[in-house]
């Protein structure tokens, strides 16, 4: 089984070169078959109040990507349990999109942490965090949030039984957002949590406890 560390740093690599196909079409068409939906419109204002299974929301959409001829949206699920992965996008015929995908992986807090964290100028961080072991980051140098909430997913492998399990997720946009800074990485960083919220119920990784509504904010200017 690939190494967890391994995993999570190949998702924060891959996100935009894994995102920027475009189908345009006129109308709108909603595709539902093996736990994806995409739907392709005219322009942002047409898009479906809420996408990627209720994660994201149309106003969100519009308020960080630039106006466009035409977009198209989509959500999948893959995998059930410790192997879930739940994956939401959206695409412009400009070019520009938003990218999330949130994973169920064999990897702790600390160790999320500090393969996110990294060192120096280059890898600075906004970071949150709450309780029951939940954490938020954003980085500076990029356009991307990432969140990590702790899992115990039903049907765990015996040979995986002692690891600690948790919802990976990033959440990515384009170069030509609308917004940028601090007001991006908040922005970033909520989708992923209502990301990893869905993801955490769909892989059903609770017994019996509640996630918190919104992650802490990150402190002003960062």
């Amino acid at each position: 089984m690939a190494d967890g560390d391994g995993r999570i740093r190949e998702q924060w690599a891959a996100t935009r070169a894994s995102t920027k196909g475009f189908a345009a079409g006129l109308a709108l068409v909603c595709l539902l078959g093996g736990g994806t939906w995409i739907y392709f419109v005219k322009g942002l204002y047409l898009l479906p109040e809420d996408m990627c299974d209720g994660t994201l929301g149309r106003g969100t959409v519009g308020r960080v990507l630039p106006q466009a001829r035409a977009a198209d949206a989509g959500s999948r699920v893959q995998g059930a349990g410790p192997d879930l992965a739940f994956y939401c996008h959206v695409n412009t015929s400009e070019g520009s999109y938003l990218y999330g995908r949130a994973q169920v992986l064999p990897v702790s807090r600390e160790k999320w942490l500090k393969s996110v964290q990294g060192s120096g100028d280059a890898d600075r961080v906004a970071h949150v965090s709450a309780d029951g072991g939940i954490e938020g980051v954003a980085k500076f140098e990029s356009r991307s949030a990432g969140v990590y909430v702790p899992c115990e997913p039903p049907g765990v492998p015996s040979y995986n039984a002692s690891a600690d399990y948790g919802v990976v997720t990033e959440f990515s946009i384009s170069d030509d957002s609308k917004v940028t800074g601090a007001e991006l990485r908040q922005i970033l960083t909520d989708v992923a949590y209502r990301l990893s919220e869905h993801t955490y119920e769909l892989a059903e990784c609770g017994k019996g406890r509640d996630l918190p509504a919104e992650l802490p904010r990150y402190e002003e200017g960062r």
